[in-house]
């Protein structure tokens, strides 16, 4: 079975989806979204395959499309869809496939299960993203240990932002969790940019121990 990488974060919106675009373009992998909720715009599959310049063929169709912006257990209730958590399987691939969750690991899929509670049985490696901001160490050591308290495994933790070195050490250390790099937040956000930049600041070979 090809390999998979699981890409969860700390929070919404702090950049995983741009983080899942760059590494899904590093290991000239595939993209899921196994649920999308918020259709007006552009999605998070759309924004991978813009960024990463990723192949409308290599970008997986999401399990789940809800029209609502909210988190998916509402917005499957407002769009009067039923999810079923243990019909989410990922899907087979001939290239590394990176996953990408919906906000945090404990946002709810519906009213019973969290994501973490989806990720637990699948035992794939997870990335976590953290931004680099206030408030961030209490959010990654949380949510690291929800994926310990799961079993789930961990590659390691990914920041977003702009460098604050004690955070990251303290993180490190207290946690006992290997830090993977850091994206920093680009004035120009383009594929090309973002492909620079994910060279400079990750080792790709670290993700590539997770598809062994």
């Amino acid at each position: 079975m090809t390999s998979r990488i699981v890409i969860t974060g700390t929070d919404t919106g702090i950049g995983k989806t741009v983080f899942a675009a760059a590494l899904t373009d590093a290991l000239a992998g595939c993209y899921w979204k196994p649920v999308q909720a918020g259709l007006d715009g552009e999605t998070d599959s759309e924004t991978v395959g813009r960024l990463g310049r990723i192949e409308a063929c290599r970008i997986l169709p999401e399990a789940y499309r809800l029209a609502t912006p909210a988190s998916p257990h509402l917005a499957a209730r407002l769009d009067g869809v039923t999810i079923l958590p243990e019909a989410l399987s990922p899907p087979k691939t001939d290239a590394p496939l990176v996953i990408e969750g919906a906000g945090g690991l404990l946002v709810p899929l519906t009213e019973r299960t969290v994501f973490a509670d989806v990720f637990q049985p699948w035992r794939i490696p997870v990335v976590l993203c953290a931004r680099t901001g206030l408030g961030t160490i209490n959010h990654t050591l949380l949510s690291l240990e929800a994926l310990r308290v799961r079993s789930i495994p961990v590659l390691g933790v990914a920041f977003i932002g702009d460098e604050r070195t004690d955070t990251e050490q303290t993180i490190a250390e207290l946690a006992r969790a290997r830090i993977l790099g850091r994206l920093p937040r680009l004035d120009r956000l383009t594929p090309e940019a973002l492909r620079q930049a994910f060279r400079e600041h990750f080792e790709v070979d670290h993700f590539r121990e997770a598809l062994a």
